[in-house]
């Protein structure tokens, strides 16, 4: 009698640990959930979004210099994107068993802090050069447009952009064109901060603390 209720007991024990176990994954979950799909998806249109308004600021003056159009930044954080969607066709296992897997998270790892880097260094030119062209006084001379931040000053710096067909383009569109730049820019240091900061975590924090007994059928898990 007294082996009966102690096998009832262990079953019931038994029981109990494996209701306490982790569910397992499903294989056919969407790939969606196991990775943060959506940062690379905004680094490739955000890059793409700060590229093409550096080609439109290349439309109102062909002589800006290449730190006044910031595509540099664009192209690059597009190029950050390409680990985060391989990432995303990399089957995961857990621990980084695979060697792809592992060396996809680092390049990915190192390539949103460089992109981090860039965008606040881009965002960094676009006000400067906002404050500039927000209180420039321009004049057209010939097929230019000739601007100095204060016309009074014999020894002002002059700033000349060449084949503008209107100056309100500098002192107007072109001051819009730099402060759509640092909100994009911003964006982008924000979501290559939050990039960098998953791999991170999920590299060094995120562990299951765990030892597997029995059989795979069975799926026991005992916490240690």
């Amino acid at each position: 009698m007294g082996q009966g209720q102690k096998g009832s007991s262990d079953q019931k024990e038994g029981k109990k640990k494996w209701d306490e176990s982790p569910a397992p994954e499903d294989g056919h979950k969407c790939r969606v959930c196991r990775f943060p799909l959506l940062i690379a998806l905004l680094q490739l249109l955000l890059g793409a979004a700060v590229t093409a308004v550096a080609f439109f600021m290349l439309a109102v003056s062909p002589s800006l210099l290449t730190r006044e159009t910031p595509y540099w930044a664009g192209i690059i954080l597009c190029l950050v994107s390409i680990p985060g969607f391989i990432l995303y066709c990399v089957t995961y296992l857990p621990d980084e068993r695979t060697s792809i897997q592992f060396i996809v998270k680092i390049l990915y790892f190192a390539l949103c802090a460089i992109g981090l880097v860039t965008s606040v260094v881009a965002m960094s030119f676009a006000g400067h050069h906002h404050s500039q062209t927000s209180g420039f006084t321009c004049q057209r001379v010939r097929m230019d447009c000739v601007c100095k931040l204060d016309q009074m000053d014999p020894i002002a710096r002059t700033f000349t952009y060449q084949d503008v067909s209107d100056c309100e383009g500098v002192t107007g569109t072109l001051a819009l064109y730099f402060l759509l730049q640092i909100v994009l820019n911003l964006a982008q240091a924000l979501v290559c901060a939050l990039g960098a900061f998953v791999m991170w975590k999920h590299r060094y924090q995120v562990f299951f603390a765990g030892l597997q007994i029995g059989s795979h059928a069975s799926r026991q898990w005992q916490k240690v």
